[in-house]
């Protein structure tokens, strides 16, 4: 931890009826391997191997215990299986649905794709499992979720024992509740401007669904520096609603990776 840095005793929580235990802050990993087409008010510099290191026992020293990734984040999975260490002490939460390639995002909700996503993910982060698969949607969830194989594709995967829990990341309020009625987690949105899944995390609480949040910081627009109204007060918005189990926060600033699980811990203990 940094100087000076208090040590942060964040509260374990469930995730759902996964069995699988979560921080209430996770850390995103998509800046450790995209820097194009990204969303942040800044520009940035992906970090070199010695600064994701240091992030991740940082994180560790923290008691944040999620590590979100992606196919679609660059090298983000490859990198992460060269560097993390004790497998074990982590909750990986990968996609299948998109790719990035030459600065544009493709989508392919097929079968054999889903399965050789999970593939390519278990040997690039250099695992047997992974915690959570989501679908990263298009837009389109009901497509997504009617009429293609997707989601039949990683409940045999599931079944097999190379994923413990599946999910998707939603885009419309109809998609969320369809998968927190049919699946294990949903992946939502909840910040202070976007309300859209509100019905999605009601739902979620009744039925003890895991619930992570995306976009809970804007993309870091919430900073008063990007014009936003504080990241204290976005982080107070997400972790007001109980059906909260975890907000992912793609930082690769240490300074600010220590304030935001100060200000969690303070939320949720």
């Amino acid at each position: 931890m940094g100087k000076g840095a208090k040590l942060v005793m964040m509260k374990i929580r469930e995730l759902g009826q996964t069995g699988i235990e979560v921080s209430p802050l996770g850390l995103g990993t998509v800046k450790f391997g995209r820097d194009q087409q990204v969303k942040y008010p800044w520009s940035f510099t992906i970090p070199d191997d010695q600064a994701v290191l240091e992030l991740l026992s940082l994180s560790r020293a923290l008691g944040i215990n999620v590590l979100d990734t992606a196919p679609a984040y660059g090298n983000s999975e490859e990198r992460l299986g060269q560097l993390l260490k004790n497998r074990q002490d982590w909750v990986i939460v990968s996609k299948v649905g998109e790719a990035f390639e030459n600065g544009q995002s493709f989508f392919d909700f097929t079968a054999k794709t889903t399965r050789k996503t999970i593939e390519n993910s278990l040997r690039k982060i250099k695992t047997d499992y992974l915690d959570v698969v989501l679908v990263h949607s298009d837009g389109d969830d009901q497509r997504v979720i009617q009429q293609t194989d997707v989601i039949e594709t990683l409940q045999r995967l599931k079944e097999e024992g190379y994923v413990r829990a599946i999910g998707l990341s939603t885009k419309t309020t109809e998609g969320g509740i369809w998968t927190v009625e049919n699946t294990d987690v949903i992946m939502a949105t909840r910040n202070t401007t976007d309300h859209t899944d509100d019905p999605v995390l009601e739902r979620a609480l009744e039925l003890n669904k895991g619930v992570v949040i995306k976009k809970g910081l804007q993309s870091g627009h919430a900073d008063t520096k990007a014009g936003g109204n504080g990241v204290e007060e976005a982080l107070n918005y997400v972790f007001s609603h109980q059906a909260v189990s975890c907000l992912i926060a793609g930082t690769i600033n240490p300074k600010h990776l220590e304030q935001n699980a100060q200000i969690v811990e303070q939320l949720t203990c």
